[in-house]
């Protein structure tokens, strides 16, 4: 499963967060964000929902799956999560 991100570019369009400020409005660490955004770790699914809402974008314009079955089934998980989350 490859997953790519865009935590990098939005982070700095959005106000020109620093890393530090990112991870402490989602309440992880800096290293968290270092990690995510050099793509040596895939964050939860909470903390995906969590740097989306704190970026003010959908988690699938942050997150993206390469085409197929996987891509599918995490973007409908996603979903069903994010409609809860709104409650």
């Amino acid at each position: 499963m490859n997953l790519t991100n865009k935590l990098k570019q939005l982070r700095q369009r959005n106000g020109d967060l620093s890393q530090q400020q990112l991870a402490e409005m989602v309440g992880c660490s800096r290293q968290t964000i270092i990690s995510i955004e050099s793509g040596c770790k895939n964050p939860s699914v909470e903390t995906a929902l969590k740097l989306s809402f704190a970026l003010k974008i959908p988690v699938n314009e942050l997150f993206e799956f390469e085409e197929g079955k996987e891509k599918d089934n995490f973007c409908k998980r996603i979903s069903e999560l994010f409609k809860c989350f709104k409650k």
